[in-house]
């Protein structure tokens, strides 16, 4: 079997404290993500999600263990090797640039000609729905349309990987009903592998190839699940909808168990 696109080996992070036994926030996760994928993550508030999604990108090393994306191990010292596209919570543009400007950001800082750059960001801008928009400031969008623009923005440097931290969670639930359906057709079209961390049950099950289900701190793996309902999908469909009533379940009886 080939090795699998991320590899996350037997990783395990503490932190030090002055008077106390160091805090282990994340004790022995094990994951192997194919090529394409889209991972969800999922697990109570303050279990691990963030520092995990900052050793993935390359900002803080593990206490032990590895990961591994594309045959290039992640470490602080490595983080130049890989590409890894981001996208927050909060769009994170910069106001007094424009939309083109705010995507090619990230194409400047990594030396990308400027004819390749310009293309880049045509064509994500175009694949964001938000072509006519290029010369727009960011304060005169709906946030919805600047989170797309970060989207784009992540793209565009055509990552290694692609981290959604909560893209969708201060957005009101039409409007993230509806990129949530537009970002289904963005990484289908792409490509990419994308690793998506979400408190939203019915959110990750709606998007992902796959769920990840981490307990309480210090994060272990509770739930590794595929989601084989076939795409497109739709938010009505009962498949999906038992898989959610499923997973809340097990969820909620997670967290009481840890009470």
């Amino acid at each position: 079997m080939a090795e699998p696109y991320l590899v996350i080996d037997n990783i395990k992070k503490e932190f030090p404290r002055r008077t106390e036994a160091p805090l282990r926030v994340i004790d022995g996760l094990d994951v192997g993500v194919e090529k394409g994928a889209l991972l969800s993550i999922l697990g109570p508030s303050g279990c691990g999600k963030s520092t995990l999604l900052n050793i993935i990108n390359g900002l803080d090393d593990v206490t032990s263990g590895r990961i591994v994306i594309n045959g290039h191990e992640v470490s602080v010292k490595s983080r130049s090797k890989l590409k890894i596209g981001v996208v927050f919570q909060d769009s994170r543009l910069l106001p007094w640039r424009t939309v083109k400007d705010n995507v090619r950001l990230p194409l400047d800082e990594l030396g990308i000609d400027r004819a390749e750059a310009d293309r880049r960001v045509t064509y994500y801008l175009n694949l964001v729905g938000l072509g006519d928009f290029g010369d727009y400031f960011p304060l005169r969008l709906s946030g919805g349309m600047q989170q797309r623009v970060s989207l784009a923005r992540g793209l565009a440097i055509e990552p290694d990987l692609l981290l959604a931290d909560e893209p969708f969670s201060a957005l009101d639930e039409i409007t993230a009903r509806k990129l949530r359906q537009e970002f289904i057709s963005i990484w289908r079209a792409t490509g990419r592998t994308v690793i998506f961390v979400t408190h939203n049950i019915r959110e990750a099950v709606f998007l992902s190839t796959r769920m990840l289900v981490i307990t309480p701190r210090p994060a272990r793996t509770h739930l590794d699940l595929d989601i084989d309902v076939p795409y497109p999908r739709t938010p009505e469909d009962d498949r999906l909808f038992e898989i959610e009533k499923r997973v809340t379940r097990d969820f909620i009886a997670m967290e009481e168990a840890s009470v």
